[in-house]
C-alpha cells in the first residue's frame, strides 16, 4: 500500500494529477486546494490514500495539514464515496466545513458539487459529534468577522453563550447549533444575555 509521495509534479488538471517519483508517474485524485499547492514541475510531499477495488487501484493524494483525516471522515458516511469527499474538501476550507456541520448549515456542505440537501443533512448527522468531541480538528467557535476578517464584536458572546448551553447540560453539539441559529435571528452584535435566551429557545424547540 502506498502511504506518501514524494516527486516533482508533472501534471495536474481538474481533480487529478501525475507525481513523478524517481521516473514512475502516479497518477492520484486531490482536492482543488491540493493542487493549488501542487506547482507543476515543482517537488511536493503528499500523503496518500491507497483504496484498492477489484476493478481499480484508486490514489488518493493529500498536501494540505488535516485533509486525509478529513476525507476519511467524510468517506465513513453511507452516500460519500472519494470524490464526493474530494469535491467537498475543494469547494470549502477545512474550518468551513467543521463550522458548517456544527451549525446545521446543509446549505454551505451542498456548495460541493455532487452533495444535495439530503446527503448533506447526513454528513452533518453523522459527524456532528465527532466533530464536537474533538475527534477531528474544528473551530472552538464561529466568530463574526469583519471586513478584514478580523473577529467581530459576536466572536466573544458566541463562545460564551455555548459555554453557558453546555454548563445547562447540552451537548457541545446542541449547543453550537443553537447558538449559530439565535445568533442569524439576533444579528453577530446580539448582547450576551439575549443571545443565551434565544439560543436556550431554539434548543428547546421553541
Amino acid at each position: 500500500m502506498i502511504g506518501r509521495l514524494t516527486g516533482l509534479v508533472e501534471a495536474g488538471d481538474g481533480n487529478t494529477a501525475i507525481i513523478d517519483v524517481n521516473g514512475v508517474g502516479y497518477l492520484v485524485q486531490c482536492s482543488a486546494r491540493t493542487l493549488a499547492v501542487a506547482v507543476t514541475g515543482g517537488p511536493v510531499r503528499m500523503n496518500v490514500e491507497t483504496q484498492v477495488r477489484e476493478d481499480a487501484i484508486t490514489l488518493y493524494a493529500f498536501a494540505i495539514a488535516g485533509e486525509q483525516a478529513w476525507f476519511k471522515l467524510l468517506i465513513s458516511v453511507q452516500g460519500v464515496g472519494g470524490r464526493v469527499a474530494l469535491q467537498i474538501l475543494s469547494a470549502l476550507t477545512l474550518d468551513e466545513l467543521a463550522a458548517s456541520i456544527m451549525a446545521d448549515d446543509k446549505k454551505t456542505i451542498s456548495r460541493a458539487d455532487g452533495v444535495g440537501p439530503k446527503l448533506a443533512q447526513r454528513i452533518i448527522s453523522v459527524l456532528q459529534e465527532k466533530v464536537a468531541s474533538g475527534a477531528i480538528s474544528a473551530p472552538a467557535f464561529a466568530p463574526a468577522t469583519g471586513a478584514d476578517g478580523a473577529p467581530g464584536a459576536g466572536a466573544a458572546p458566541f463562545a460564551e453563550a455555548i459555554s453557558a448551553l453546555s454548563n445547562l447540560g447540552y451537548g457541545r453539539a446542541e449547543a453550537y447549533s443553537a447558538v449559530g441559529r439565535a445568533e442569524a435571528a439576533l444579528g453577530p452584535d446580539a448582547a450576551l444575555p439575549q443571545l443565551i435566551s434565544a439560543a436556550l429557545k431554539e434548543a428547546a424547540g421553541a
